[in-house]
């Protein structure tokens, strides 16, 4: 369950092709800069223009006047770029997404329909088709001791390799308000997340987490 194609809908993204290499989607984090700057010069340009340095968006993105956007930067159809947004550059965004007020963004694939409207902070994350962080929801990046990050699933345990590992969100999990997410989270498909919730580790799919000790099965 915890396989690339077991929490993602490659179909849905422009990254198909970085992720699709993969074994476990976290495995995408070290290229995805290096994927944007290739793949931007190929957008046809009646579709995206390039705004500034290895930045290209869409001509149908809205972004609000005070967002900020650094290269390199991939930005899709539709999408809205709302007030004081930050992104940070290596962020591939893709179409009718949602990027929200203040909300911050960096090395991250963001799939369609992905929304993150307010106060959010999405860093080394993979984000799956239709997931929506609600406000104030965080993904935590490095470990307090600066330690690599691990993936724990029950008694397993997946050595990532990586000191930057945000989460992964499958595709139509929803994060509630003022939710931690720790480094190296990975939430399944359809998997709800209560609100001021603290997750670490994996929640299986189609499961609603409460706590640590109540996650339960979706009826």
């Amino acid at each position: 369950m915890l396989k690339t194609t077991d929490l993602l809908d490659l179909d849905k993204t422009l990254a198909k092709p970085l992720l699709e290499k993969t074994e476990y989607p976290w495995e995408a984090l070290g290229g995805i800069s290096d994927f944007i700057l290739a793949l931007g010069p190929t957008l046809p340009a009646d579709e995206y223009e390039k705004r500034g340095e290895d930045v290209w968006i869409a001509r149908d993105v809205t972004v609000f006047p005070t967002a900020y956007i650094k290269g390199p930067c991939i930005i899709g159809h539709r999408t809205e770029v709302r007030q004081c947004a930050f992104i940070r550059g290596s962020a591939l965004i893709g179409d009718g997404c949602v990027i929200g007020n203040s909300t911050e963004v960096k090395n991250a694939v963001i799939f369609d329909s992905v929304q993150v409207p307010h106060f959010n902070y999405v860093g080394d994350s993979v984000l799956g088709y239709h997931s929506h962080m609600g406000a104030g929801a965080v993904t935590s990046n490095v470990k307090s001791d600066r330690s690599l990050v691990v993936v724990k699933n029950g008694a397993e345990k997946l050595e990532t390799g990586r000191k930057k590992f945000g989460a992964i969100l499958g595709d139509h999990a929803e994060v509630g308000c003022n939710s931690v997410l720790n480094p190296g989270t990975v939430l399944g498909r359809r998997v709800s997340v209560y609100p001021t919730s603290c997750v670490r580790g994996v929640v299986p799919e189609d499961c609603i987490y409460k706590d640590a000790e109540h996650i339960v099965k979706r009826v």
